[in-house]
């Protein structure tokens, strides 16, 4: 019993940081990555000490740090989970954050009408997958990237927020 429980030892602080991320009915975990448990390979496991999986997605998007350092599980995360960018990539803002994990962007276009030489605008709202790895709020620009289906409507990854200015609106300048 005391073999079982010295070996056990050094993976309990990987226990302790993987309880924290436990949310839902099933165990999340990274694929590759045998964090938490007594046998792990250091040597083969991709990341820091073998102990997180990240990758570049390429296409001259840089990882987040929170990605490389941060404790959450997300399979659908380009950055940490399996999923690969391919594809169209669309830059619009944030219509809605409302849903776990999906943001609603609205991409405005121009679109061209032969009969009278000009352009209308047009616009479409496009559901996208946001990994915990950023911090988005409504009004904020977002660039996606194409990805395998989600869901029944998710077939775009974030890849890359960038911050409105003002979170408080219009407002008058005082004289």
């Amino acid at each position: 019993r005391e073999a079982i429980e010295g070996a056990l030892t050094p993976a309990l602080p990987h226990v302790f940081i993987m309880a924290a991320e436990q949310t839902e009915k099933a165990y999340q975990k990274q694929l590759g990555v045998n964090a938490g448990f007594a046998k792990s390979i250091k040597n083969k496991a991709p990341g820091k000490a073998g102990t997180r999986y990240y990758k570049s997605v390429g296409l001259g998007f840089k990882t987040p740090r929170e990605a490389i350092e941060g404790t959450y599980i997300d399979k659908k995360c380009p950055f940490t989970g399996n999923v690969s960018i391919r594809g169209r990539i669309l830059t619009g803002t944030v219509k809605s954050y409302k849903m776990k994990r999906t943001l609603i962007m609205r991409m405005d276009y121009l679109h061209y009408i032969q009969k009278y030489q000009r352009y209308e605008k047009r616009h479409t709202n496009i559901a996208a997958h946001i990994s915990p790895c950023f911090r988005c709020f409504e009004g904020d620009t977002v660039v996606v990237g194409q990805c395998r289906p989600l869901s029944k409507t998710v077939r775009f990854n974030t890849l890359k927020v960038i911050p409105s200015g003002s979170k408080a609106g219009k407002s008058f300048a005082a004289h």
